[in-house]
């Protein structure tokens, strides 16, 4: 089978508060969901009928098999998620403080299986066969998974997107991530990121000068996140910025993974950069909007409404 879009790495279950405004240590009740950035972005994309696969590992417990069952609810395929025996599935813990602090509490002790994702394990065939590639900056914090992802973005020979995902907690060193970022950059036809971390992966914060630090490592679209002014996409003959959409802000933990799974679902069709990047804002304003993330994820006649009122 081939695929619209294969992702690689971080999963977890995460365990997020049904109280907002509310400290951890006084919530009473929680909600459990699929969770980790490169899953959800899968969840996203096939949401919007796309195939998608992930290729992650799991703990063998009851957490990991909770992982397998989600994703096939979810329709995404679960064939290259393993389980590491002795390594207990990933939790993932926030708190909810609308409109911007939601603390991050992970649970990736003494190492979380997805780090052991191995390159002499993956299926190459089907990595080159799929039409979108999409790996992280996390899953270059350690090997095996480093060797990993660097070979899939080598592999493959069509579009690469890195998300420059940055998690400093989850590094041993975090001087070491701008090396191996950008490593991955020159083996990336498109890189996404904040503006932390493209300050980290590119040494760049403004966001015009970050784009161009990232198309001059390789990729042909650049595309940083810049919060509360919207977003900047750029390539080599074209800059397009959008402005965000308003919404009342829930939870914005989620949001990049739609983001992210609505530009995969935008490049599949082969739409032009400003519609892909609106419909990708759109997308991540609906999950910003509600507490979970690949629960949250929208289907397209969502997004199109929102994009409608909004005009």
């Amino acid at each position: 089978m081939t695929f619209d879009l294969i992702t690689m790495g971080r999963v977890s279950v995460d365990v997020y508060p049904a109280q907002v405004g509310v400290p951890l240590e006084d919530v009473e009740s929680f909600g459990r969901y699929l969770g980790g950035s490169p899953t959800n972005v899968a969840v996203a994309a096939a949401k919007y009928g796309r195939s998608a696969a992930v290729i992650t590992r799991t703990g063998d417990d009851p957490f990991g098999r909770f992982i397998h069952k989600a994703l096939k609810e979810y329709g995404v395929d679960d064939r290259f998620v393993t389980a590491v025996p002795g390594l207990p599935t990933p939790l993932a813990f926030c708190e909810i403080f609308p409109p911007d602090d939601f603390p991050l509490y992970f649970y990736r002790y003494p190492k979380a299986p997805d780090l052991e994702i191995r390159a002499d394990e993956l299926d190459l065939e089907a990595i080159r066969e799929a039409r979108i590639v999409w790996a992280t900056v996390t899953g270059l914090s350690q090997e095996p998974s480093r060797e990993a992802t660097l070979t899939a973005l080598g592999e493959h020979p069509g579009q690469t997107v890195i998300d420059l995902d940055y998690r400093p907690m989850l590094w041993a060193d975090p001087t070491e991530a701008p090396h191996w970022a950008g490593l991955a950059l020159e083996r990336a036809s498109v890189a996404i990121g904040n503006l932390e971390e493209c300050e980290v992966a590119v040494g760049e914060r403004e966001p015009r000068a970050a784009a161009q630090a990232i198309l001059d490592r390789g990729p042909g679209l650049a595309i940083v996140k810049m919060g509360p002014d919207g977003v900047l996409a750029a390539s080599a003959g074209e800059v397009v910025e959008v402005p965000p959409v308003k919404v009342d802000v829930v939870n914005g933990l989620g949001a990049g993974d739609a983001f992210g799974g609505a530009v995969c679902h935008g490049l599949l069709a082969g739409w032009d950069l400003r519609r892909t990047i609106e419909f990708a804002g759109a997308a991540g304003a609906i999950v910003a909007s509600r507490i979970a993330c690949s629960a949250a994820m929208p289907a397209a006649a969502e997004v199109a409404e929102l994009l409608e009122e909004r005009r």
